[in-house]
C-alpha cells in the first residue's frame, strides 16, 4: 500500500522538511490559487530539492491534502458537560475560534473555491470535513445515551447543521462569524435534533409542532410507524 502524502521517514531531519514545506505550501496559497500552485514553487520557497517533495508528496495535491491533514490535528475542543446545547455552543465556539487565525481561514478558503471545478480540491475538502464531524459528533451520542435526544438521531447530521452558517457565512456571503453567530446555530441545530427532525423517515409532517416530537413526549402521530396526517 502506498504511503500518505507526507507521511514517509517520520522524525527528525524528515520532521523540520515536512515543517518547512508545509509552511511553504502555507504561504504559497496566501499569494496564489489552489489550481495554481506547483510543487517547484513550494520546493523554492522551503529551500528543499524538488525531487525530495515529489518523492513524500507526489504533487500539489498531495501537498495541500497533507497541509489539510496538519490542519485537522489543530484540537478543537469537544465539550462534555452533560448538557447537550451546552456541548453545542462550546463546540460552535470552538470552531470560530480556529477560523479567526487569518492563516487558516485562508488556507481553507482556497480549497474551497477550488472544490467547485477541481475534483481532488473536492476529495480534500470531503476527507477534512468528514473526519471533523466524525470526531465530533460523540456530543450528539452522549445526548442520545442521556435521553436528550431521541434514539436513531443522525448524529453527524447534528454537527453538519450547526456548522453549516458558519461555512456559509465565510465562504459563500462573507459575511462575519462571532460567538452569537456560533450561539445561534448551536441552539438550533439542538432544537431541531430534540425535535426530532434529524432522525432518518421522520418529517415535519408527522409531527403537530416541534415540541410534540420533543424525546420522551412524542404523541402516536410522531412515530415512524403512523400514516401521514392528512
Amino acid at each position: 500500500m502506498a504511503a500518505q502524502p507526507g507521511t514517509l521517514r517520520p522524525g527528525g531531519r524528515t520532521a523540520r522538511v515536512r515543517e518547512a514545506v508545509l509552511a511553504a505550501v502555507r504561504a504559497e496559497l496566501a499569494q496564489t490559487r489552489y489550481a495554481e500552485l506547483t510543487v517547484e514553487q513550494v520546493a523554492q520557497r522551503a529551500g528543499v530539492a524538488k525531487t525530495t517533495v515529489y518523492r513524500r508528496w507526489g504533487s500539489a495535491e498531495g501537498l495541500v491534502l497533507d497541509l489539510m491533514r496538519d490542519l485537522s490535528g489543530t484540537s478543537i475542543p469537544v465539550p462534555d458537560t452533560g448538557d447537550l446545547d451546552t456541548d453545542l455552543r462550546g463546540l460552535a465556539r470552538g470552531i470560530v475560534a480556529l477560523y479567526r487565525d487569518p492563516a487558516n481561514y485562508a488556507l481553507v478558503g482556497t480549497v474551497v473555491a477550488a472544490a467547485v471545478s477541481i475534483p481532488e480540491a473536492r476529495q480534500t475538502l470531503t476527507e477534512f470535513f468528514g473526519g471533523r464531524t466524525a470526531q465530533t459528533a460523540i456530543i450528539a451520542e452522549r445526548a442520545i445515551s442521556r435521553g436528550e435526544l431521541p434514539p436513531g438521531t443522525d448524529t453527524v447530521e447534528v454537527i453538519r447543521l450547526m456548522a453549516a452558517p458558519f461555512y456559509y457565512r465565510m465562504f459563500i456571503t462573507g459575511e462575519p462569524v462571532d460567538d452569537d453567530v456560533a450561539d445561534r446555530a448551536a441552539a438550533a441545530a439542538a432544537m431541531a435534533a430534540k425535535a426530532g427532525l434529524l432522525v432518518p423517515g421522520r418529517s415535519l409532517r408527522q409531527c403537530s409542532s416541534l415540541r410534540q416530537c420533543w424525546s420522551g413526549h412524542q404523541p402516536s402521530s410522531c412515530r415512524r410507524s403512523s400514516p401521514m396526517p392528512k
